[in-house]
């Protein structure tokens, strides 16, 4: 079954970007993905930009509309994502302990639904 980890935190937790502790988390990011990978669960998986440069859309009454900045208003940010494929939620949990971010974040974790199935 395929999982959605979503990776929040705070923006002023974790190391500073122009900080050894940074470049040291980073390899623990980079080890991550290859970890993964070489278990063949790696779906996808990203990285995003800052939440200030996010935008939303809506459309209304056949109006579009966009604004700047993310849909909530929320402590935690958004700052990445994996989709792994994995047996089942306990081996979900256990990828997501190993996140380099989960000492100063979280993860959520859901199941992907498969549409296809809905028939």
């Amino acid at each position: 079954m395929q999982y959605l980890f979503l990776l929040t935190n705070e923006p002023s937790a974790g190391p500073a970007q122009d900080s050894p502790e940074f470049a040291a988390e980073m390899g623990e990011w980079f080890a991550f993905d290859e970890m993964v990978k070489s278990a063949g669960v790696f779906v996808a998986g990203e990285a995003l930009h800052p939440q200030e440069t996010a935008t939303t859309v809506r459309v209304r009454e056949g109006k579009t509309l966009t604004t700047d900045g993310p849909f909530a208003e929320t402590k935690e940010h958004l700052g990445g994502f994996y989709v792994l494929e994995v047996a089942d939620l306990d081996e979900a949990i256990s990828y997501a302990e190993k996140i380099p971010n989960v000492g100063y974040g979280s993860v959520e974790i859901r199941p992907v639904l498969d549409v296809s199935q809905m028939q």
